[in-house]
């Protein structure tokens, strides 16, 4: 993405008064590596829904009294271990003896290595940023001559949680200006199919994978749909092609392995589900 040309996200001066943070810690966290938002036309930061998620940690552990080098560490490791290519809304934050910890449905680890601080869950923070959200997006149409594929694509990640009926126009609105934009194709799939929109979905997910064949997410979710689909042998081999790109997809390996004990291929699924505990373990 051009991070130089973004037309969507949420200023620095909203981002502050949403979280109560100060302009220039901010700003330090971008400086020190944390984040890196998306730029606006004038140059000033763009900040995307993740963007905030991280950022609310940074003031929960602040109020923890935690050095600022230690929050730094500890919101680099958390901005590579969020959940990529699916919807944030389900993810938990807490912060349990000075650590933060994250749960995502059955998976809970720490982004560093135990009487909670602080406790949020990001669909709670959604709900607070979704007038902010729906107000990019008018802006948007309002300025839709001037918007790339790239920033409707943008648009659609940081209106995905707070308002999924506009994301899902947004990232139409990509793939109509760059039918081969792999990232609005997933992202699309992935909102149709919590729409129950399973078929449709597939489709997009397709779509992704003939731009980027190397995606292991848009493989992984394509089998997920095929498996929804009842189509299961399709989707073992989509789960098998996800971690063929990415031998580390925990849930992948899950998944093959609950698919081979349907099939009653039981030492198949305890060689799988022996490395998705090791996988999972080693978080």
């Amino acid at each position: 993405m051009n991070r130089s040309q973004s037309l969507t996200g949420y200023t620095t001066a909203e981002v502050a008064r949403l979280l109560e943070l100060s302009e220039s810690r901010i700003r330090s966290y971008v400086r020190a590596g944390c984040l890196e938002p998306r730029r606006g036309r004038r140059g000033e930061y763009r900040f995307s829904f993740q963007d905030l998620i991280i950022l609310r940690a940074a003031r929960a552990l602040s109020e923890a009294r935690i050095s600022i080098g230690r929050i730094r560490r500890v919101l680099h490791a958390l901005r590579q271990q969020l959940p990529t290519g699916r919807s944030l809304s389900s993810v938990h934050i807490s912060v349990r003896n000075r650590e933060v910890v994250v749960r995502n449905g059955a998976e809970v680890w720490s982004p560093e290595s135990g009487q909670t601080l602080f406790d949020f869950e990001v669909a709670d923070l959604a709900r607070e940023v979704a007038p902010l959200a729906r107000r990019a997006a008018e802006q948007a149409e309002s300025q839709a001559e001037q918007m790339s594929a790239d920033d409707w694509y943008a648009l659609g990640c940081d209106l995905e949680t707070a308002d999924p009926d506009r994301a899902h126009e947004a990232y139409l609105r990509a793939i109509g200006v760059d039918p081969r934009h792999a990232d609005a194709h997933l992202n699309l799939g992935r909102v149709l199919h919590q729409k129950g929109q399973v078929a449709v979905a597939e489709k997009h997910y397709r779509m992704a994978l003939a731009v980027r064949g190397d995606d292991a997410i848009a493989a992984f979710n394509l089998a997920v749909a095929l498996e929804d689909l009842r189509r299961p042998v399709e989707a073992l081999k989509g789960y098998q092609r996800a971690i063929e790109i990415d031998p580390s997809h925990a849930d992948a390996h899950y998944n093959i392995a609950m698919l081979y004990e349907r099939l009653k291929r039981r030492t198949a699924a305890l060689r799988h589900l022996k490395v998705y505990k090791k996988l999972t373990e080693s978080r």
